[in-house]
């Protein structure tokens, strides 16, 4: 019987051809003993258009037939992308080592010259059907090896493109922060307050911004290595959203950012720091993306098995095509190289792990030119949350 990791011989199929009957009818049977699921042909034509209807998994092909012989036969299937990989054992009388060699030349893997024994026949066909499944297995491997190289080639590219991206956007807040500075040290006496405020927080800002990325950055890093420890806590939802808020008051300018406090929710198991950054992140973005006179709401929403945060602008929206590429690290390498912008570099794809390393889940809801609105949920929850308990639930 054949090996048990290759497969059973009722999982393999032989196409027998001969011109004679009594050799066909024997040789049939002898296969169909061992198990074979086995079909004839009578000619070579016959052969060609049985293999068209389906392909066997090895053929057994008598050389001297009239009309077509075996060898043009065998090179006819060779010939085919989609047969020339089966394997084809000649059977004739013939046993000169030219007609041997004749049949080598023309595809065949071997040769059984009549009389035939019948346990060669069954020794060689068992010997070819192992061979030729593990071609088949080398070769899907060797397609396999392949893509994954190509794989790793196009990640590496995407991983270039995204470190020039990063590197790019980091360049710029240093030259933002450079010129401030130059201009505070060249003329901070001489300038008035305001302006020196303003340049300072503009400094500020940036300085917060790359530390920002830095972090995302690094933090990406080990949670896609899954090296990243989470700090669970219960704490109240809505304290993580006033607290949000707080923290970029100062980059808000006149944009109007309101929360609704008014629903009851449980409280939340989870990482509380790393929460407030996907939130913060999550802010920041509809911030860039929403104009100087325009609104962001946010808002926590009691979900039976959960609880659901989002923050919704009225900015740009985005497109479908879009909407998961986002959360990606490499996604945001073909939105820019597509000239579109709709976040702001890694924060959404912080985001997403962050989220999901509570077995929670974040999407977008948007439309080009009606805004957008990001959602997370984290799963589970403890005691409901008395929203009258809540500080300062409006920034306007």
């Amino acid at each position: 019987m054949m090996d048990n990791k290759v497969h059973r011989t009722d999982e393999f199929q032989i196409l027998v051809v001969d011109d004679t009957p009594e050799n066909l009818k024997l040789i049939t049977e002898l296969l169909a003993s061992h198990g074979y699921r086995v079909r004839a042909a009578s000619s070579g034509r016959l052969a060609l258009k049985t293999v068209a209807v389906e392909l066997p998994d090895l053929i057994l092909l008598d050389v001297k037939m009239p009309d077509m012989d075996g060898y043009e036969v065998c090179r006819r299937l060779k010939s085919e992308e989609r047969s020339r990989m089966i394997p084809v054992i000649f059977i004739s009388a013939l046993a000169d080592t030219e007609d041997k060699v004749h049949g080598f030349r023309a595809g065949g893997v071997d040769y059984i010259t009549k009389p035939f024994q019948a346990e060669e026949v069954h020794a060689r066909v068992s010997t070819h059907l192992k061979l030729h499944f593990y071609q088949g297995e080398l070769e899907e491997k060797n397609k396999q090896m392949e893509s994954s190289y190509l794989r790793l080639q196009e990640l590496e590219n995407l991983r270039d493109q995204l470190t020039h991206m990063i590197v790019h956007d980091m360049r710029n807040l240093l030259a933002g922060i450079s010129s401030s500075l130059q201009l505070l040290k060249d003329h901070g006496e001489g300038i008035s307050d305001g302006i020196y405020a303003r340049q300072l927080s503009a400094v500020l800002l940036s300085v917060n911004t790359l530390t920002t990325m830095a972090n995302n950055l690094l933090d990406i890093s080990k949670m896609e290595a899954r090296q990243m420890k989470l700090n669970l806590t219960e704490f109240n939802p809505h304290d993580l959203m006033v607290e949000a808020m707080e923290k970029m008051e100062a980059v808000r300018e006149l944009r109007d950012i309101r929360f609704d406090a008014s629903q009851h929710v449980k409280h939340v198991s989870a990482d509380y720091d790393i929460l407030l950054r996907v939130v913060i992140n999550l802010l920041d973005n509809a911030i860039k993306f929403t104009a100087a006179d325009g609104a962001i709401a946010m808002g926590v929403e009691p979900k039976e098995d959960g609880v659901l945060f989002s923050v919704r602008d009225n900015g740009p929206g985005i497109p479908v095509a879009y909407q998961e590429k986002i959360f990606e690290k490499f996604g945001q390498v073909e939105i820019r190289q597509s000239a579109r912008k709709y976040s702001t570099g890694l924060g959404l794809a912080f985001c997403k792990l962050a989220v999901e390393a509570h077995h929670g889940k974040i999407w977008v809801e948007s439309e080009a030119g009606a805004g957008s609105t990001f959602i997370f949920e984290i799963p589970g929850g403890g005691s409901t949350v008395d929203a009258s308990n809540t500080t300062n639930p409006i920034l306007a």
